[in-house]
């Protein structure tokens, strides 16, 4: 059979949707199609796609030129076309096709109260406020808009915003904090659900430092034929209001992505209405998604008031999500990554506990450097291993998990060892036994309680940090978790928080019971050292 396409998105409502309708549009077309969500920003998908992890993925074509070409353009220059990016792209193994027909451009954007208030209507009206004004704005902005070379700082150079770099927020957490005052301006894709529904104002760019970002599918040059034929009919189907009604499924609806994909899919494969319907169901269609901000705050105030009045109601969504049908898949992904990772952690932490007790200047440089690396940010450790490993996915996981997993199998094996005490070293000798024999008949079996206990900590703790794993594409319940930060969606990250949480109390529970079958009652009851774990 051929191997199937592997589709890519980033970790945004509009790549997930755009993600599915790929994959989906694939299969209709007996083009055997798997999608990897939300693998993370443009950089890893960049690399994903280079490494031939992914085949495609929806990108926009500023973003191609600027952040993946690095090509700075002239505000007064034409865009350039999908020849000449393709020309760019040629050198790399890569090329750009079926543009899709909408354009979704970075923006900045502020409650209309606040902006009213201001006076501010464009990028350079914010600029010429007041310097005490600017200072009492507080704005969050996503982390990749804050790092592009066409994000923030070059931003603030071209209309000179005397403002500092703000704290780093999610995209979804990022129009929640707005909306409850936390922030005051936010960087916001054009086509997103949320400027209508919380009735933001929009900055203009006056003076055009945003490129056009044309969506677009970026691809492997090898992309078989079959796959972009069955792809072409997508060009030019979705436009603006489309996308934005699409997002406005997953976000306002809380629709699943594959639904709102088949539901589009469906609509295009109908005939064309006549030419008054169609104005009929544009209009409707524009009058539903064009809600006035009074409107939306109105039903939102009526929704928290149901809610508050009746909390159960939203249970019934809450326990389908936990139980969806890949809850299955997850907890296998999610198992594989917390036993391999824990299984190399005792295959490589025990004999290094071994040799730090047993050697006392291996001791501080051992332990201080299975410490130092459990201080290493989770995101920025996997980041560097993707960059070593030129992968993504579960092998980047698996060993970042692995190395977090040293620091208290480690510590305690030395500490367990170190608890035996110096008598009983000297009866084995005295019996004739050699080092080694000491070792394994006296010393492990004595320090067994205080080494499971710093195996069970690891693997409690991996349980725990493999969610973090889903933002390069191992899998796992972090899927759910990453998901629903996408679409600020609690429920749909509840669905994977809780599961891992019982997950890591079934763990717990397990090696309590491996304890009560492999150490004897009499040495269970001896009190011993135990630094992690209990």
């Amino acid at each position: 059979a051929a191997e199937p396409v592997t589709v890519g998105s980033k970790r945004f409502t509009e790549s997930y949707v755009l993600g599915e309708i790929v994959r989906q549009t694939l299969e209709r077309a007996g083009v055997p199609a798997v999608h990897r969500r939300g693998l993370g920003n443009t950089a890893i998908l960049a690399q994903a796609l280079a490494a031939g992890q992914i085949d495609l993925y929806p990108e926009y074509t500023g973003t191609i030129v600027r952040e993946l070409l690095g090509r700075s353009l002239a505000a007064e220059a034409p865009p350039p076309t999908l020849a000449q990016i393709n020309e760019w792209l040629a050198p790399r193994g890569l090329k750009a096709a079926v543009p899709l027909g909408f354009n979704n451009t970075y923006a900045l954007a502020m409650r209309e109260a606040d902006a009213a208030r201001l006076g501010v209507d464009s990028i350079s009206a914010l600029a010429r406020l007041p310097a005490a004004e600017l200072a009492r704005l507080r704005p969050g902005l996503t982390h990749e808009f804050l790092v592009r070379a066409d994000g923030w700082p070059a931003l603030k150079r071209a209309y000179g915003l005397p403002m500092a770099d703000p704290p780093a927020l999610d995209h979804g957490l990022a129009y929640q904090a707005l909306a409850k005052g936390q922030v005051d301006l936010i960087d916001v894709y054009s086509t997103d659900a949320q400027i209508g529904r919380l009735g933001l104002r929009v900055l203009r760019d006056d003076r055009g430092f945003f490129p056009r970002y044309d969506a677009v599918l970026l691809m492997r040059a090898s992309l078989p034929a079959a796959a972009l034929a069955a792809l072409a009919p997508l060009a030019g189907r979705i436009d603006e209001a489309a996308m934005i009604a699409l997002n406005a499924e997953v976000e306002i609806d809380g629709r699943p992505f594959a639904d709102v994909a088949r539901g589009f899919l469906d609509r295009a494969a109908q005939p064309a209405p006549s030419a008054g319907a169609a104005a009929s169901g544009v209009a409707t269609r524009a009058t539903a998604t064009a809600t006035t901000a009074a409107t939306t705050a109105a039903a939102a105030a009526a929704a928290s008031a149901a809610a508050a009045a009746s909390p159960s109601a939203a249970r019934p969504r809450l326990i389908a999500l936990i139980l969806a049908p890949d809850l299955g898949r997850l907890l296998l992904q999610h198992l594989a990554l917390v036993a391999g990772s824990v299984l190399l952690g005792v295959a490589v932490g025990v004999p290094l506990g071994i040799a730090a007790q047993r050697h006392a200047r291996l001791r501080a440089p051992v332990l201080g450097a299975v410490g130092l690396l459990q201080t290493v940010p989770s995101l920025a450790l996997l980041a560097f291993l993707i960059a070593l490993l030129g992968t993504i996915g579960f092998w980047p996981a698996l060993v970042a998990l692995f190395l977090y997993a040293l620091l208290p199998i480690v510590h305690n094996t030395q500490a367990g060892l170190a608890s035996v005490p110096d008598g009983l070293r000297a009866a084995a000798r005295a019996l004739g036994l050699r080092s080694g024999q000491t070792l394994r008949l006296v010393e492990l079996p004595l320090a067994l309680p205080t080494l499971l206990a710093g195996v069970a900590t690891a693997a409690v703790i991996n349980v725990g940090t493999a969610t973090v794993a889903a933002f390069v594409g191992a899998g796992g319940l972090g899927e759910r978790i990453v998901a629903g930060l996408a679409v600020n969606d609690i429920d749909r990250m509840l669905a994977g928080a809780i599961p891992a949480a019982l997950l890591a109390l079934g763990v717990q529970a397990a090696f309590a019971l491996l304890e009560r079958l492999l150490v004897p009652a009499a040495l269970r009851a001896t009190p011993h050292l135990q630094a992690y774990g209990t």
